[in-house]
């Protein structure tokens, strides 16, 4: 394990733990320079119920801050791959690592490699770029069993052992062997909503059957000689209405429980959406390609100073209300309201 102490982590522990200061404190002389932790993206983000906030990256591995520094894990300290595209902690406090190769499980003290049994018929994977055990997603359902999409299928864990949710038509399952689901969603009323871009519309599992919903075409933008149209989407959150949001490579969807309603460049979103949160005021916030926003419901309010790279790709708002942002390339940034604080700009 590796510790790193960061030029700003005095304004860290300020932010998880109170008022945030505006001057970056100072560093000692022998402190250096870097671009950013490594070239990759910083994706994903958990703050655990003790306050630690998590994020993993694309190239670097898992970091957790503890209020008073950061600590790397790496493949040095058991994770299977440095590329973590999500975390989960479930009801006992266990952190759950999905990599590019697998799935981990940290227990406090050390990495467990978790290996998904695969079913024997499952069909060849024949994509080069995804030849590993990809875990794309993951949650834990209001049951408390844990759902994981990975390239390999969706399975459900009910604490001894993993049972495949078929997605082969032949197994009756409900996308064809060529479709693939890349995030989930349960809502309050405990229905399961899956999303991949490979897939049209989006899906909704209540426990029963599964029923496919067809969403709005939304122009992604020039593609060739003609704009490309999408009309998938990832289920991202169900805001305190009940209104379930969906991203998409040509903006975003709102559902009622009736109708999707569409957001895209002509209400103010770009294209490729890759994050919405909702923070405690009820405020909607949309990371994407060129920055974040946010929506009060009548409005969107841009917003990008300090980005170095303005794609976006995962957004957390801390339990003091602070948000924070991963983008590509560049790291993690700090958001104070008006421009971004890079906090990935200096190692001790």
């Amino acid at each position: 394990m590796q510790l790193f102490t960061f030029l700003t982590i005095l304004l860290l522990a300020s932010a998880c733990n109170g008022e945030v200061k505006k001057d970056l404190p100072k560093e000692k002389d022998d402190s250096k320079p870097i671009k950013n932790i490594g070239n990759g993206i910083v994706q994903r983000f958990l703050q655990d119920k003790s306050g630690n906030l998590w994020f993993g990256t694309t190239d670097n591995g898992l970091y957790k801050y503890d209020g008073k520094s950061f600590n790397q894990f790496t493949t040095n300290d058991g994770l299977d791959c440095n590329k973590v595209h999500c975390i989960l902690e479930d009801k006992e406090g266990k952190i759950w690592i999905g990599t590019e190769v697998g799935l981990c499980l940290y227990n406090g003290q050390t990495f467990d490699q978790i290996k998904i049994p695969l079913p024997k018929n499952l069909p060849p994977n024949n994509n080069a770029y995804y030849q590993n055990h990809w875990v794309f997603s993951m949650i834990q359902a209001k049951s408390g069993k844990i759902w994981f999409v990975t390239i390999d299928g969706v399975y459900i864990y009910d604490g001894k052992s993993f049972t495949h949710f078929p997605i082969n038509e032949a197994a009756n399952g409900f996308l064809t062997s060529n479709d693939k689901v890349e995030r989930i969603l349960e809502d309050k009323e405990g229905n399961v909503w899956f999303g991949g871009r490979t897939n049209e519309g989006v899906f909704r599992y209540d426990g029963k059957s599964i029923t496919h919903l067809k969403l709005p075409e939304l122009i992604q933008g020039q593609n060739g000689p003609r704009p490309k149209s999408v009309s998938w989407g990832w289920p991202q959150l169900q805001d305190e209405n009940g209104n379930l949001w969906f991203s998409s490579w040509g903006g975003a969807y709102r559902y009622d429980g009736k109708t999707f309603t569409s957001f895209s460049s002509k209400d103010g979103l770009p294209r490729e959406v890759t994050r919405i949160i909702e923070d405690k005021k009820g405020n909607i916030w949309f990371g994407s390609s060129d920055g974040l926003r946010r929506y009060d419901g009548k409005t969107f309010t841009y917003f990008k100073d300090g980005l170095i790279n303005p794609w976006i790709w995962d957004i957390l708002e801390d339990k003091t209300g602070n948000i924070w942002v991963g983008t590509r390339e560049n790291g993690l940034y700090f958001f104070d309201g008006k421009k971004f604080i890079d906090y990935t700009e200096y190692e001790h």
